[in-house]
């Protein structure tokens, strides 16, 4: 039984290549993760009613970055406007664009000091991103790199994961929508661990989940 005595579908979860580079537009895997999500009694329905879209992945890790960054603790209008004026400011974002701005011209675009610290040091620092050999690594190895640096929690890791790197099982708990999903399908799940639970029928493919329980909550697909 699951939570409160709700019956939690017990599947045999398969092996599923991690994609070996950084990807742009649909994950290979998507079409596998529709099929398999919408035989689940509690989130087919939604999966049924938004499965003409798909996560889309930029491919460029410090975009995702940045993004992810601006969304912290923000609605997705707010993100897109600021995200939009960096993007007027600075052309293509990418490290040496956004390296050549000054503090102020970052603030003037909406966002906060600490934020706007934050993506400068990233943009201006010699450490790399990612890892050599993360293409090998598993998820939980690459988020403790990440949230080495400021400003990158593990929400902001996991964004990355999700819509980066197109890691395919990703369930970002951190995040006050998917949260929010999963208690609108099973108010009785409270805690990290009952939520978990109720997750746990969609894996491999907990990432494609997460997405459509955010598209569940807002028309605007989410993107970073």
């Amino acid at each position: 039984m699951g939570v409160h005595g709700y019956p939690i579908l017990r599947i045999c979860h398969r092996e599923i290549p991690l994609p070996n580079s950084m990807q742009t537009g649909k994950p290979d895997w998507w079409g596998d993760a529709v099929a398999h999500l919408s035989l689940d009694p509690l989130i087919g329905e939604i999966v049924e009613l938004f499965r003409g879209g798909s996560l889309s992945g930029r491919g460029e890790i410090f975009q995702t970055l940045v993004r992810s960054i601006v969304g912290q603790q923000i609605s997705v209008k707010a993100a897109d406007t600021i995200h939009g004026r960096l993007e007027k400011l600075c052309g293509e974002i990418n490290r040496e664009s956004v390296g050549a701005c000054t503090l102020e011209e970052l603030t003037s675009c909406g966002l906060s000091k600490p934020k706007s610290q934050y993506i400068h040091s990233i943009a201006t620092s010699k450490v790399s991103l990612l890892p050599e050999g993360y293409e090998k690594m598993d998820d939980a190895s690459i988020v403790k790199h990440l949230v080495k640096f400021n400003g990158v929690g593990p929400w902001t890791a996991e964004m990355m994961l999700m819509f980066s790197l197109m890691r395919p099982d990703v369930l970002s708990l951190g995040d006050l929508g998917i949260v929010k999903g999963i208690q609108g399908l099973v108010p009785e799940a409270q805690t990290k661990e009952e939520m978990e639970m109720v997750a746990e029928a969609w894996r491999p493919y907990r990432s494609a989940a997460c997405w459509f329980l955010w598209r569940s909550l807002d028309p605007v697909p989410v993107e970073y």
